[in-house]
């Protein structure tokens, strides 16, 4: 694990001992030369043994959600009067007042740099920007074409664009061709239709007169039969009333006669 991602995850036990009230938080950077089992001591106080279990608690929960990091060992955590978790790189520690005060581990550690909280977050602040300004300074020193002004491309690029130059010139007779083809295809289709078109027009040319006709010999066929029709009651009128006058005249003809 590099010591960046240590210092997080001691960061994130002391948010989980803040969470918890814990009391004197103290972190401890201890000296390589000196120990060689771990780099840092995270060290707080609760005011009993249940607070000691709570904060013991939150510290594995917090690590688990955060970096799926599990504690290498607990021990101490029955009696909750000392108890340490360790994760190899750092070990937290959680005292009682008086334990914490007896077995007194900061004046045990001389050549540990003792670390407040805020002055763990800047030096995690520090180390990130001086991260940034080496991934800058990498991203900047990367080899640039020797020629200034001209497109260069690596030796795999241009491996590439030269078989596509090749397969666009294998394929442009190809496609002159099938263009060629498709305008001869359009114009014969041009031509075909102009020529139904035109059929199409003489046909109906042909056939307006006689539908004209046939239009016409209708009208008058239904023209006469209105005129039959009407003529057929006036006929009739006349004929009634020539009848009776008929009648009238015979009728006193024979009268006279008498």
């Amino acid at each position: 694990m590099s010591n960046f991602t240590t210092r997080e995850m001691v960061l994130a036990a002391v948010a989980a001992c803040e969470e918890k009230k814990a009391e004197n938080i103290r972190v401890l950077e201890l000296d390589p030369a000196d120990s060689s089992f771990t780099d840092f001591f995270l060290i707080c106080s609760g005011t009993n043994s249940r607070q000691n279990q709570a904060i013991a608690q939150e510290v594995e929960l917090r690590l688990k959600r955060e970096f799926g990091t599990y504690a290498n060992s607990v021990e101490g955590y029955r009696q909750g009067e000392w108890i340490l978790v360790d994760y190899v790189d750092f070990v937290v520690h959680i005292f009682g007042v008086e334990q914490r005060a007896s077995y007194d581990i900061e004046r045990l550690r001389k050549t540990a740099h003792s670390m407040s909280v805020e002055e763990l977050k800047e030096s995690l602040m520090e180390k990130s920007v001086a991260a940034r300004k080496k991934a800058d300074a990498a991203g900047t020193t990367k080899k640039k074409p020797a020629a200034v002004g001209k497109k260069t491309l690596p030796a795999k690029k241009k491996n590439v664009a030269r078989k596509a130059a090749k397969k666009a010139a294998a394929r442009r007779p190809a496609g002159r061709v099938v263009l060629a083809a498709k305008k001869t295809a359009s114009k014969s289709s041009k031509k075909a239709g102009s020529s139904k078109k035109s059929a199409a027009k003489k046909i109906v040319k042909k056939a307006v007169p006689t539908l004209r006709k046939k239009v016409t010999t209708k009208k008058s066929a239904g023209s006469k039969v209105n005129a039959r029709k009407a003529a057929k009651p006036a006929a009739k009128k006349s004929a009634n009333t020539i009848t009776k006058k008929t009648v009238k005249k015979t009728g006193k003809k024979s009268g006279k006669k008498k």
